[in-house]
């Protein structure tokens, strides 16, 4: 994340701090016997962050290093390159 822009860092930092508390949290849970359905819920919570990360963190890529690169004339590669992304998904 080389290029991301500070204010981006701060919102993607913030968004990875959440899926922290949430693993923090649901660690404690195990540890403690809490309810199985409550774990599941915690979890489900953290997955659901990381999907939010993974959102701001392609948006910021799309208008800002793949604008850039095809721009500069790279269509191929950064074609190749979203759709290996997309494939994992």
């Amino acid at each position: 994340m080389k290029t991301l822009a500070i204010d981006k860092r701060k919102s993607t930092a913030h968004r990875l701090a959440i899926v922290e508390g949430h693993l923090k949290k649901v660690r404690r849970m195990v540890d403690e016997g809490a309810y199985c359905i409550d774990i599941i819920h915690q979890s489900r919570a953290i997955q659901q962050a990381l999907r939010k990360f993974d959102d701001q963190v392609l948006q910021h890529h799309l208008s800002s290093c793949v604008a850039r690169d095809i721009k500069q004339g790279n269509e191929e590669r950064v074609t190749k390159e979203l759709m290996q992304v997309f494939e994992r998904l």
